[in-house]
C-alpha cells in the first residue's frame, strides 16, 4: 500500500499540499491528491522536510563523558585523554555505544550521515571495523559515509599512512586529515591528497582549529584543492582560526573557498565549548565566520560533531539543537539569516557529502521527516518534535505526545 501524507507545508510561501509516497520513492506532490488505496497520514498543516543529514560526526568515541574527563576544557586536553583512554576500547565497547548514537540520530530524523572513524598504530582498526559493520547493518535506514580520520597525526603516528591505504581498501569512503596534530601541517595535506588521488575518493578535514590565525593551513588546503583539480571534493571541520582573522585578510580566503567549492563544517556545540579558553576578557566566540563565509559563496553547513566526551560533553543526536546553538552563537538570528539555518542541516550538507538523490522532490527516494510545526521558518526555534522519520517509504520512527492543561 502506497502513503498519502495529506495536508503537509513544505514551504511558507504556497499553501498545504499532499505527498504520494510509491514504493521508496515520491511519486507525486501537489494539492488535494487522491487518497484511494492508500495509507494516509493526516499533517494538520504540519511541516514536511528532507531527512536531516548530519555532516561531521565521530560515533565511534562517543558517550565515554563518564570515563573521558576535560577537566581544563581545551582542545589540547581533549585530545590528550582520549588518547590515553582509545587502546582501552574493545569492539563490544565502540558497537554499543555507536550503534546506541546512531539510533538516537535517527529518532531525531537523520536520514544521511558522514561519520569519522579513527585509527592508529596503538589503536590498531578496533573501531573502524565496528563502524563498517554498522554501516552495512543500518544501510536500509540510514546512508553512511565512513571518513578514515587519523586522528593522532600522519607522520607523527609511523604505521599510520600505510594504515589509511589499508583503510580505503577496507572500504572507506572519505579520506580524513588533521593537518593542526601533525609535525607538518602541509605534508599533512600532501599525504592525504595523494592517496585520495590513489583511490579517486573525496577528502574531510578537521581543519585550523585554534583560536588565533597564526599557524593556519587553510590557504595551502584552497591551493593543492585547486592544483591537483578537486573543486568541490574537499570538506573542513571546524575553521575556528577564521574568526580571529581581520576582513581584509578573511576575505581573500573565503573568496577562495568558494572558488575551490570547499564546504565547511561548523561545530557550534564543539567549538563553543573548548573554544576562547585562554581569553580572560572579551572571550571569543569560538565559531569559524559562517556569515561572512555564507555571503561569498561558500557553502556552510551546521553539524554535530562529538556527543557526550571529552570534546562535548553534551548532546543527544538533535541536530535542531545543534542549529539552534548555531544560530545564537553564529548571529544568525536576523531576518535574512534564520529562515535558511534549516538548510544548514538538510540541503546544504547534502550537497557537500554528494547525495545525489536527496531532496524533497518527485522522483527523489522517500526520506523525509514530518514535524511538530506548522511553519518551515520556525522549525528550528520550535526545537520541534519529529512526529515521522521515513526513510526509503519505510517509517522508522513514530513520535506522539500528549500534554493536558491545568489552568
Amino acid at each position: 500500500m502506497g502513503i498519502l501524507f495529506k495536508n503537509v507545508r513544505i514551504n511558507d510561501t504556497d499553501g498545504l499540499v499532499d505527498i504520494r509516497i510509491d514504493g521508496e520513492t515520491i511519486a507525486e506532490i501537489g494539492a488535494n491528491l487522491d487518497a484511494a488505496g492508500l495509507d494516509v497520514i493526516e499533517g494538520d498543516g504540519r511541516v514536511v522536510l528532507p531527512g536531516l543529514v548530519e555532516a561531521h560526526i565521530h560515533l565511534d568515541k562517543a558517550l565515554v563523558a563518564d570515563r573521558c574527563q576535560n577537566r581544563s576544557g581545551t582542545v589540547k586536553e581533549a585530545i590528550a585523554v582520549t588518547a590515553e583512554l582509545k587502546p582501552t576500547f574493545t569492539s563490544e565497547d565502540v558497537r554499543e555505544r555507536a550503534e546506541k548514537t546512531l539510533r538516537m540520530e535517527i529518532l531525531n530524523g537523520v536520514t544521511h550521515m558522514r561519520t569519522q572513524s579513527e585509527f592508529d598504530p596503538a589503536g590498531g582498526f578496533t573501531g573502524f571495523h565496528e563502524i563498517m559493520a554498522l554501516k552495512e547493518k543500518y544501510k536500509a535506514y540510514t546512508d553512511i559515509q565512513v571518513v578514515a580520520f587519523p586522528q593522532e597525526g600522519i607522520h607523527k603516528a609511523p604505521g599510520t599512512e600505510q594504515m589509511m591505504i589499508d583503510a580505503m581498501e577496507m572500504g572507506a569512503d572519505v579520506v580524513g586529515g588533521v593537518p593542526y596534530n601533525d609535525y607538518s601541517a602541509n605534508d599533512h595535506i600532501d599525504t592525504v591528497f595523494e592517496i585520495a588521488k590513489k583511490f579517486d575518493k573525496d577528502i574531510d578535514f578537521h581543519q585550523d582549529f585554534m583560536d588565533n590565525a597564526e599557524g593556519t593551513s587553510i590557504e595551502y588546503v584552497i591551493e593543492k584543492t585547486e592544483r591537483e583539480g578537486f573543486q568541490n571534493r574537499v570538506a573542513v571541520g571546524h575553521l575556528t582560526s577564521l574568526g580571529a582573522f581581520e576582513l581584509e585578510a578573511l576575505k581573500p580566503i573565503a573568496e577562495g573557498m568558494a572558488r575551490a567549492g570547499i564546504s565547511v563544517f561548523s561545530l557550534p556545540a564543539t567549538d563553543l565549548h573548548l573554544g576562547g579558553r585562554g581569553d580572560t576578557h572579551k572571550v571569543r566566540r569560538g565559531l569559524t565566520p559562517i556569515r561572512f563565509l555564507r555571503s561569498h559563496g561558500v557553502n556552510v553547513s551546521l553539524a554535530s560533531n562529538n556527543i557526550r566526551n571529552a570534546f562535548t560533553p553534551y548532546g543527544n543526536g538533535d541536530l535542531f539543537q545543534i542549529a539552534m546553538l548555531g544560530i545564537a552563537g553564529g548571529h544568525l538570528g536576523g531576518a535574512d539569516d534564520m529562515p535558511h539555518v534549516i538548510d544548514m542541516i538538510t540541503t546544504e550538507p547534502a550537497k557537500a557529502l554528494g547525495f545525489q538523490d536527496y531532496g524533497l522532490e518527485v522522483g527523489k527516494p522517500a526520506d523525509l521527516i514530518m514535524v511538530d510545526s506548522r511553519k518551515k521558518s520556525d522549525v528550528v526555534i520550535d526545537l520541534a518534535t519529529k512526529l515521522i522519520v521515513m526513510k526509503r517509504g519505510k517509517v522508522l520512527v513514530k513520535t506522539t505526545r500528549e500534554t493536558e492543561w491545568f489552568i
